[in-house]
Order: C-alpha cells, then structure tokens, then sequence
C-alpha cells in the first residue's frame, strides 16, 4: 500500500472519548451488556450482518446492507470519526448501533440493528448511541432519521424530535434532531443501564 496516497484518502480523526460499558436487564430478566467495540472488530460484525442482506421484512435487507457499507468504511479507514456499540447476551452478539460525529457538535445517526427481536434491544442500543452522542462525546444535537415505520415509532415520535430542514445524509431523508434538551428530557424514561458492568459478564 502507497501510505503517502494513502494519507490523503483517509479522512482526519478527531478526538473522541470512549463510552463506558453498561449492562442493562432486559424485560425477560437477561442482562444485555452494551459495549463500545474497535475497528479491528469489524470483519467479525460483518459475518453477523450478512444474513441480514436477504431479509425483506421491516426493511432488515436495507438497513442490513447500509450497516455492513458503513462499517467497511469504517475498517477501511474511508468514514470520518464513526463509532460502534453492540449488545452481547452471555457473550453472543444481540444487537449494533453506529453513528458518527460531523463535528465537534454535530452527530449523525446511522443504523441501528436488532439481530434478536421483540425484547426492545434496539430502543436499547440506539438510547446508549444518543447517551454516547449527548453525555460522553458533549455534543449539541444529533440528526436522526428512519428506513422502516417501526424506525419512525421508535426514534422520531417517543423522543418527540425536532424536524429539520435539508437533508440527512442517508439518502437524503427529512432529518428530525435530538437536543440536549430533548435528550435530558427524556433520559429517564427512555435510557437504561448500570454500571460498572460486573467482571463475569464482561468475559
């Protein structure tokens, strides 16, 4: 690899906290644990994704394939200052949000994507992605969008979100904003988790 173009492809890193592991009880009492995961991860998150490509229903195939672009990017160094969480159930993959920062305070929403379903891993995992964006990465909003109407339940209408003009930059969408005052606003009912995550179930 020629590093000197290389260099030039790549687009700047900026500084970014990390955000602190939780593990959060689930509905049926399972203890879901959510984690920030590297870069070097990425090949392994990708095999859990590819199922997703061929499954129609909710717009999984979408959402899936979006996923799996954006986190390439990332391993490939061509997506500027994005992040990953997962949820992990006695260590076996449940759930991965990614966003990324724009600038110091703006953050773009992603994907977020529940490989299991019906327990609210994703309302989970996208509250952690907003808690990551508004409390650890001090941001001053971030713009949110949706590829499904169950999506659009989830984020625009239980967080009450703000719409806004212009364009969200996955395909163009309408984006609709979380504040730091619409976050805090919300953080009790819709943020869940304890920390520290106890040491046997971060094995």
């Amino acid at each position: 690899m020629d590093m000197e173009l290389e260099a030039y492809l790549r687009p700047p890193e900026s500084p970014m906290a990390p955000y602190p592991a939780k593990v959060v009880t689930l509905a049926t009492g399972s203890k879901m644990v959510v984690r920030q995961v590297d870069r070097s991860d990425v090949p392994i998150l990708l095999e859990a994704i590819r199922p997703t490509l061929k499954i129609e229903r909710d717009f999984y195939d979408i959402v899936g394939v979006r996923l799996y672009a954006e986190l390439l990017g990332w391993y490939r160094y061509r997506v500027k200052d994005e992040f990953c969480l997962i949820g992990q159930i006695d260590g076996l993959l449940v759930g991965i949000v990614n966003s990324r920062m724009y600038s110091l305070e703006l953050g773009i929403s992603l994907h977020t994507l529940a490989i299991e379903r019906g327990l609210r891993i994703g309302a989970h995992l996208f509250a952690s992605k907003m808690e990551h964006h508004i409390e650890y990465l001090e941001q001053e909003e971030v713009l949110i969008t949706a590829e499904s109407p169950i999506g659009f339940r989830r984020w625009m209408i239980e967080y009450e979100l703000e719409k806004r003009d212009g364009q969200h930059e996955l395909g163009g969408a309408t984006p609709f904003a979380l504040t730091r005052d619409l976050y805090f606003r919300n953080k009790d009912r819709l943020v869940a988790g304890e920390r520290p995550v106890p040491h046997e179930l971060m094995e």
